[in-house]
């Protein structure tokens, strides 16, 4: 197949943000006497948004949804002033995103962070790459797995989804790959496991950013 585009999910898959994650996260969690994580657990916390974030990070007494909205509210703050201390894109992306421009295929980001957010983490963290479409978590937009998201943004690059690849590290990416009829890569890099995305119909998996290129 000829595909023209390539939409990739961020956290996990762009960039490795686990560990400002974490500290955010964890920074929350000690201010009020709970048990902190170690970075390697928020794997399986992250993904579905802020609220399963702290939901899945709180004590299981704790996650009544009256407090969960005040938690979110504290690790926006904390996340503000950290996500970007130790945040940086994977080894080999920067490579294989001039090699996807150079060949002039369209590349697109779609992730559950908020809109506002996810356009921040591309032009700062990714700045010499011009990404097509960059789509965030928005009222009018469900959170994946929904394909809306997906399926806009294939719209918008006036693409059918079976030119497109959709790229992910979890569960939540393979299913709305899926959802949006596109051809789902599941990257081993990031933040989930290869059975994992073997179980939610990743249809590739690479190892190595450069792998993707062979698809093309």
């Amino acid at each position: 197949m000829n595909y023209k585009a390539v939409i990739f999910d961020l956290d996990g898959t762009l960039l490795n943000s686990l560990e400002d994650i974490a500290k955010s996260a964890n920074t929350v969690l000690a201010d009020h006497g709970f048990p902190t994580h170690k970075p390697d657990d928020y794997r399986v916390f992250v993904g579905s948004g802020l609220s399963e974030l702290m939901t899945r990070a709180l004590p299981e007494e704790k996650r009544n949804t009256e407090s969960i909205d005040d938690y979110v509210k504290e690790y926006r703050q904390e996340y503000t002033r950290n996500w970007n201390k130790k945040t940086k894109p994977y080894m080999g992306i920067a490579e294989m995103l001039d090699e996807l421009v150079s060949r002039h295929i369209k590349i697109a980001v779609l992730s559950n962070k908020l809109h506002a957010f996810t356009k921040q983490c591309v032009d700062e963290l990714l700045p010499d790459w011009k990404f097509d479409v960059v789509v965030g978590f928005q009222n009018e937009i469900p959170p994946k797995p929904d394909p809306t998201g997906a399926l806009q943004i294939a719209k918008q690059l006036n693409l059918s989804p079976s030119q497109i690849l959709y790229v992910g590290d979890s569960d939540i990416d393979m299913k709305t790959g899926i959802a949006a009829g596109m051809h789902t890569v599941g990257v081993l890099w990031g933040f989930r496991t290869k059975d994992e995305l073997q179980k939610n119909g990743a249809k590739t998996l690479i190892e190595k950013p450069q792998e993707l290129l062979a698809l093309i």
